[in-house]
């Protein structure tokens, strides 16, 4: 299972403590040429797709539960919360590009580098955990969109789940371009979809922009605060943070001071653009959610379950097919999630245990830490327990988020690290308050869910 790889080119600074690292992703590690005759936005073409491939846990089945909540209860005003968040990953991610094409180095590698090695193996424990969650996810979300749409029960699509390790298999042997395409057309499916029920919905625009102004409720209200994390959770996931410093390095790139600072704008550009995607699919679920069921005028009902949603949106906003692209888009979600869940799980463990299993093996290992607890729910509490438990899996991602956070503004800080690519001062103090923040609602999350406060999360 273990394999050594030659080692990458040396890092940009002298503060690691091995020379050279073991090339990320080595099956698809700078397969994707990009010519230094292009075009400016020929080669921005070329850059374009990790960032797509990050997006896709920003839209993932786990957000569509705590979107959908939020906007039932309490109609806009986690509207704020999404575009904080979506902020949030704005600043984090092009961290990780940094650190990538600065130091040849994915997140996971850097820590093993960094830590001892009972820190990095304590780092693996808790991202594996953020990745399980994830993936529990994913495979209620697929399970759901396979029963509204083929009537496949809750079960059996649990476990046909599973045959998803055959679709990641196939699509590795047709190159990293193929796996982004495909995970682009999907987002398209999904933004399209939603596109059409925001235009069934006809949400109050006044409205809607007031919901996307601050509002102190949201930390005095326990339920809202806890939806909110949830909210973040869901849409700044650890794992991504990894993913995005190992897929930058798929692209073939003049190795150079100025070769890297141009792969570093083009891939800042390209995960910019679909950060903001993923912000514009996120808002039009909490949007819709909340004019179909918070403020439409038969009056509101709280949905908390992804089902109950897709029963209620074709009856409530009159228009038969709302029902059917909500469905249609769930799948897409959740097979999008698969893909790039997949390559997370590879990332991190061979990043921080320096092991590699086969993929298939990988990724199937994952897969049955998810179904296992997710056939548990939908046999004994069917599908009222299957939207609680897609919200405290985003739970849980957030409260693993400050684990990975901090050590990757820690290593884009270090000028020793990471030389001329150093963070700058402002961007540092930027990051920080947003780790500042994550870790404040999570304690303040803890605090209430013990009863420390005299509040509950519900």
């Amino acid at each position: 299972m273990r394999t050594q790889n030659q080692p990458a080119a040396s890092a940009a600074g002298s503060g690691w403590r091995q020379a050279g690292a073991d090339k990320s992703l080595p099956d698809s590690h700078s397969t994707v040429a990009v010519p230094k005759s292009l075009g400016f936005w020929r080669k921005l073409l070329a850059f374009s797709g990790p960032g797509y491939l990050v997006a896709v846990g920003y839209m993932d089945p786990g957000n569509w539960a705590t979107d959908i909540e939020g906007g039932s209860r309490f109609g806009y005003t986690l509207l704020f919360v999404v575009a904080l968040s979506s902020v949030m990953a704005m600043l984090l991610q092009p961290l990780c590009t940094r650190l990538g094409i600065a130091t040849g180095r994915d997140l996971a590698q850097a820590c093993r580098d960094h830590y001892s090695r009972p820190v990095s193996v304590g780092l693996w424990l808790l991202c594996e955990v953020a990745i399980s969650a994830c993936d529990l996810a994913e495979v209620i979300g697929t399970a759901i969109a396979l029963n509204l749409l083929f009537k496949i029960p809750l079960v059996a699509g649990v476990c046909l789940t599973g045959l998803d390790v055959l679709i990641v298999l196939w699509l590795a042997n047709k190159g990293f371009r193929t796996l982004e395409a495909i995970v682009i057309a999907l987002m398209l499916v999904i933004a399209l979809s939603f596109g059409m029920e925001l235009i069934f919905s006809k949400p109050d625009m006044g409205a809607v922009a007031l919901g996307m102004l601050p509002s102190p409720e949201i930390i005095r209200n326990p339920g809202m605060l806890y939806i909110g994390i949830g909210i973040i959770g869901a849409t700044v996931m650890p794992h991504n943070l990894y993913l995005h410093s190992s897929i930058v390095q798929t692209r073939k790139y003049e190795q150079s001071a100025g070769g890297k600072r141009e792969a570093l704008k083009f891939a800042t550009v390209d995960s910019t653009i679909a950060l903001f995607l993923a912000f514009f699919i996120n808002a039009a679920i909490l949007i819709v959610a909340g004019a179909a069921f918070h403020f439409h005028p038969s009056g509101e009902v709280v949905v908390a379950q992804i089902q109950d949603a897709y029963k209620m949106l074709s009856p409530r906003l009159g228009v038969g097919l709302a029902s059917a692209l909500f469905a249609l888009a769930l799948l897409a979600s959740g097979q999008n999630s698969t893909l790039t869940g997949t390559l997370a799980g590879q990332i991190v463990m061979e990043g921080f245990l320096n092991i590699r299993l086969r993929p298939w093996l990988r990724r199937l290992i994952t897969r049955l830490i998810a179904i296992i607890p997710a056939v548990i729910v939908a046999a004994v509490y069917g599908e009222n327990g299957t939207g609680k438990l897609l919200v405290l899996s985003q739970v849980i991602l957030s409260l693993q988020l400050p684990f990975a956070v901090v050590p990757l503004i820690l290593f884009t800080s270090d000028r020793k690290k990471m030389g001329e690519f150093v963070t700058s001062p402002l961007q540092r103090s930027l990051v920080w308050a947003v780790a500042a923040l994550i870790i404040v609602l999570n304690v303040k999350l803890l605090l209430d869910t013990f009863g420390m406060t005299g509040g509950s999360q519900f």
